[in-house]
């Protein structure tokens, strides 16, 4: 029949197990190929940044906007899992939600744009 309750991991062991969920999911999100043009952008940026003696307040900033961009293509794709498992036929509130999620990650993707283009323009003035 069905297995017993879920006991919880504690202490170390939950830490462990917390680390490998991540992994799972970066492994996951390294399957999408929209993370990885991202993942191709951010590395060309850094290159662009070292050619034109970017601070270490902007290597900093630009890596925490591609950080925040990864976190939200990460739940883009949860919710994108999610509506596919509860609602795999065409729906307006499945596509609203899809469309949402895109959106900002979308938003984020301008941002690091926005920065990139700022620090690698403003070395040329």
């Amino acid at each position: 029949m069905g297995q017993g309750p879920i006991t919880k991991k504690t202490g170390f062991s939950h830490l462990l197990a917390a680390a490998t969920y991540s992994a799972d999911g970066a492994r996951r999100l390294l399957g999408e190929s929209a993370f990885r043009h991202e993942l191709i952008a951010f590395v060309v940026a850094m290159a662009l940044f070292v050619f034109v003696g970017a601070t270490l307040f902007e290597f900093v900033a630009m890596t925490i906007l591609f950080l925040l961009m990864i976190a939200f293509e990460a739940l883009n794709t949860a919710i994108e899992e999610i509506v596919d498992r509860v609602s795999p036929e065409i729906s307006e509130m499945g596509k609203h939600s899809k469309d949402l999620g895109s959106f900002a990650v979308f938003c984020l993707i301008i941002a690091n744009a926005a920065c990139a283009g700022y620090v690698v323009i403003s070395k040329f003035i």
